[in-house]
């Protein structure tokens, strides 16, 4: 890039996590562009990992850092939208990663707008998803403004090129050339790739989960819980009612001491190749299985149908980061509208990495033992039943016919 172009950058804000690849960049933007660097970390239920990351960001060079703690507008109005849903990404993916972003790219944008700054800047590399996820939203939230994508412009392509210049500066990072792989987290769940991960037919080894303990050495008696339900949303685990980031928080608890939600996933990204990514998301999992419970006793047949049709597509536009694309907005208005009724009580088995519905109640059921029941009833006809056949049969006697004939 001209010296020209990067001259007019005065104050780039970074999505910064204190990790490899964005400490490095910090430095890189300060030596590069010649400006403030102002870091930005979203809370998105991390941990302990934040908790270094205003002083080593101060350290490294930036003129400010904020840490912002997001978690309830996670859980409340990214999370909760995606699991009322029921979004799933080529069958396995429960969107962790991907559902993140946009919350992230928004506070960024907000930020930049607060400090004036010219530009704003992520830790993506080209190969990936997630640079496309930030993008589209800085693109949306604010039209115009200067994108710096350090992966796409400079000559570190490496781990080990990224850890020799971060020792050059003097830079802490918890990646060491021993143990490459590269992880995630959220409250929702965390997820790893890179590394020995990169080989399809290799076993993730058990000392990497973080959230989960191993199906074989989960509890030999099984936990129950209730999860109590209202339009679609979760409110309360066994009887306590609860925010959605600490409702969520719990279920991760009971789900990784159960083993569940643990996924090795080969996936296809959004820029063309196929990608493999180790994946626990133990409350997630329960979430999802909980909602489907609650929908199939409260949810009419063809608003089912319909919504399970628009889910890979809904799933799809998460994943490849259209999360504030109107298709989205408009699909999130049509899910929500069929969750008005979905209200009641779950009950689930955790076993051994397996999480089972096994019981689920509402006042709004439409569940009929009357209608369903195998003994003697009157509410149901079931001679009716031989016209309503004939006149689903009649289409495929008349191609029954025509085919004979030719």
């Amino acid at each position: 890039m001209a010296s020209r172009e990067r001259d007019v950058v005065k104050k780039v804000v970074l999505a910064y996590s204190g990790g490899l690849d964005t400490s490095v960049i910090l430095r890189w933007l300060i030596e590069e562009y010649g400006c403030q660097v102002v870091c930005f970390a979203a809370d998105v239920g991390q941990g302990a990992e934040l908790s270094p990351v205003r002083a080593k960001g101060m350290k490294t060079g930036a003129s400010k850092v904020y840490i912002e703690d997001l978690r309830e507008e996670f859980v409340k109005d990214y999370i909760f939208p995606m699991l009322r849903a029921n979004a799933v990404y080529e069958g396995n993916y429960l969107l962790g990663t991907s559902i993140a972003r946009p919350l992230i790219a928004k506070a960024q944008i907000r930020i930049a707008k607060k400090e004036k700054a010219d530009a704003v800047a992520h830790g993506a590399t080209g190969k990936g998803n997630d640079q496309v996820r930030f993008e589209l939203a800085y693109h949306t939230l604010s039209p115009g403004i200067k994108i710096i994508a350090p992966w796409r412009e400079w000559d570190l392509n490496s781990r080990k090129s990224l850890i020799d210049y971060a020792k050059r500066f003097g830079i802490d990072v918890p990646v060491t050339k021993k143990k490459p792989y590269s992880s995630d987290r959220n409250l929702f769940h965390i997820s790893f790739e890179g590394g020995i991960l990169e080989d399809p037919w290799a076993e993730p080894k058990e000392d990497m989960f973080q959230m989960s303990v191993s199906p074989e050495k989960a509890p030999n008696k099984p936990t129950y819980i209730e999860i109590e339900y209202l339009k679609g949303n979760p409110i309360a685990v066994d009887g306590v009612k609860m925010s959605p980031a600490s409702l969520l928080g719990k279920l991760n608890e009971l789900g990784g001491k159960n083993g569940v939600g643990r996924k090795d996933i080969v996936e296809n990204r959004f820029v063309g190749m196929k990608s493999r990514g180790v994946y626990e998301t133990p409350g997630g999992t329960i979430l999802h299985v909980a909602h489907r419970g609650i929908e199939s006793i409260t949810m009419d047949r063809e608003v089912m149908h319909l919504a399970d049709a628009l889910m890979p597509k809904y799933a799809e536009l998460v994943y490849n980061g259209f999360w504030f694309s109107p298709e989205r907005e408009m699909m999130q208005a049509a899910i929500d509208a069929g969750q008005t009724n979905v209200s009641g009580v779950v009950r689930l088995k955790l076993y051994k990495g397996n999480c089972m519905l096994v019981g689920r109640k509402s006042a709004k059921s439409l569940y009929s033992q009357d209608y369903a029941t195998f003994e003697a009833e009157d509410v149901y006809r079931q001679a009716d039943a031989e016209g309503f056949i004939r006149l689903n049969a009649l289409r495929l006697k008349i191609n029954a016919i025509l085919n004979k004939r030719t």
